[in-house]
């Protein structure tokens, strides 16, 4: 049981100021800097970072923003475990949620065509996910990147006129390229939920706010995760995600890292209490409104 009981914690709501400045993973036009316009408002001002940890640590701890969005899990390719971690560790609160319909786009310069294209570049990732509309085109070579909007960009800035890349719409509009083919993923059920995330010091209540996310230690001993379990049932709690990370140290023990919504907010003091009594370093990670499983829009 943790020594600090637990309560429900000041966390922020949906804000649209001209100069609210979000951290991104990736480049203008990704589709993390989509997810931030969805959730924010389409006049957030982007603060790039080249990798989830530099997010963090530049971007956040070194007071370029106190704000960011950044993935969490993917209908086709899971978890993002290490953002669990990273999560874990800072001082930031999920303040909401964006569920986002990854639609991969081939893009290239104005007037190329796609027998023109020797190479498309793009994140492994999303060249996975295009595996069947490249076997109708054996001719092009698939290269690796670090991020689908930056190969975009590459294409861009270097006047590529035989280079292609798998990248959003919006980083076609920022970059003047064209789009050669619209929606090339193979499982067109592909979405990524996206967390906005804000310093806990800095962050408002979510007015209406019915979705907990928290993180806790069980006891080493058989049926302590399903007593849990059936407490939140008892408590009408509707679980929605559930991810267990390895504890370093300590061989087969789990943080578990657990979503769950309710249909009223009042009953969440209770339940938050009785998590808390059942479970070791129990923290809450935020409390916010559940969004819906659609498209936001300008999400290609």
């Amino acid at each position: 049981m943790s020594t600090v009981p637990v309560s429900i914690p000041a966390i922020g709501q949906k804000q649209t100021p001209s100069t609210l400045r979000v951290a991104i993973q990736g480049v203008r036009g990704a589709f993390h800097e989509i997810a931030a316009r969805s959730f924010f408002g389409p006049a957030v001002q982007v603060v790039p970072a080249d990798s989830f940890r530099v997010l963090f640590e530049q971007a956040l701890d070194g007071g370029q923003t106190d704000t960011a969005v950044l993935a969490i899990e993917n209908s086709i390719a899971g978890s993002i475990l290490g953002n669990y971690k990273l999560l874990q560790q800072s001082d930031l609160v999920i303040v909401g949620e964006v569920f986002l319909r990854i639609q991969q786009n081939l893009l290239a310069l104005p007037g190329v065509a796609i027998n023109d294209l020797r190479e498309v570049h793009s994140h492994p990732m999303a060249l996975a996910q295009c595996a069947e509309f490249f076997k109708l085109h054996p001719h092009i070579r698939l290269v690796e990147s670090e991020d689908t909007a930056a190969s975009a960009a590459q294409v861009s800035t270097g006047q590529l006129q035989h280079t292609g890349a798998i990248a959003s719409t919006l980083a076609a509009e920022l970059y003047d390229l064209q789009v050669l083919a619209p929606g090339i993923e193979d499982n067109p059920v592909n979405f990524t939920r996206f967390l906005a995330v804000q310093r806990r010091s800095s962050a408002l209540p979510v007015p209406g706010a019915n979705k907990v996310s928290v993180s806790f230690v069980t006891a080493h001993q058989p049926g302590s995760l399903s007593r849990i379990l059936a407490m939140l049932a008892a408590q009408s709690a509707n679980l929605t995600k559930i991810q267990s990370v390895p504890l370093l140290g300590r061989a087969w023990e789990y943080r578990f890292f657990v979503d769950f919504s309710v249909q009223n907010p009042a009953t969440l003091p209770a339940t938050l209490r009785l998590l808390d009594a059942m479970t070791a370093d129990c923290s809450v990670l935020g409390i916010y409104r559940a969004a819906e499983h659609i498209s936001a829009p300008n999400n290609q």
